[in-house]
């Protein structure tokens, strides 16, 4: 688990591709490996990935082919920066909110604007997660916990303060730029719990007892 709370950013310094699969190393100086060891998660741009080789600043790791197929890793090239985070301590503070790692599709960046010293984003969503994304609610954007200030549609906007520029790799989205995204797993967690499914019987719960409680207005 993770926390969407980006640690350190790295480069892509090499990827190998083995027929469906590939295999990358990750140049990452700013990010403190000496609590990292063989078989341990890093998030890389908000998928979670398994160590499978360690040096001192750098680490390497398999990508399944289910794994490119769903995420941006499909377009990714060697040179290309990365956001980092290792997975979340049951004593760390959850800055962010509850991250799996689980990219749940691939998200274009639609419009870009300077305010002053912040930058907003419209971020396209596949269709199909538009209904887990709420105005206020919290998304993860190639790793980063961020904050959906308006939902239009399938797309929606993200205002993003001068630190998290500077810690991230957000400075380098422009229009065009493919992210992976993952919804809030609350959102997930909810939507099964009141749709049931065939494999497990209905809870009883709707979204008309809901509403007849007085939370659904």
């Amino acid at each position: 688990m993770f926390t969407g709370i980006v640690e350190a950013t790295g480069r892509l310094a090499a990827i190998s591709r083995k027929g469906k699969e590939s295999v990358i190393r990750i140049h990452c100086p700013g990010l403190d490996l000496s609590d990292v060891k063989l078989g341990d998660s890093i998030a890389t741009n908000g998928v979670c990935l398994t160590v499978t080789e360690l040096g001192k600043d750098y680490y390497c790791a398999d990508v399944s082919g289910e794994t490119i197929a769903r995420t941006g890793f499909a377009d990714y090239q060697a040179g290309q920066r990365v956001n980092l985070e290792k997975a979340l301590l049951p004593t760390s503070r959850l800055g962010g909110h509850i991250v799996s790692g689980h990219v749940d599709g691939v998200g274009k960046v639609v419009r870009r604007t300077l305010l002053g010293n912040s930058l907003e984003l419209w971020v396209e969503a596949p269709a199909g997660l538009a209904r887990y994304i709420a105005e206020k609610g919290s998304i993860t954007v190639d790793g980063i916990s961020l904050t959906v200030n308006a939902v239009d549609g399938a797309g929606f906007k993200l205002t993003l303060v001068p630190h998290t520029l500077q810690e991230t790799t957000l400075d380098d989205w422009q229009v065009g730029r493919s992210v992976n995204l993952e919804v809030d797993i609350i959102a997930r967690y909810l939507e099964r719990l009141l749709t049931g499914s065939p494999a497990s019987p209905p809870s009883g719960l709707t979204l008309a007892t809901l509403a007849a409680s007085g939370f659904v207005k």
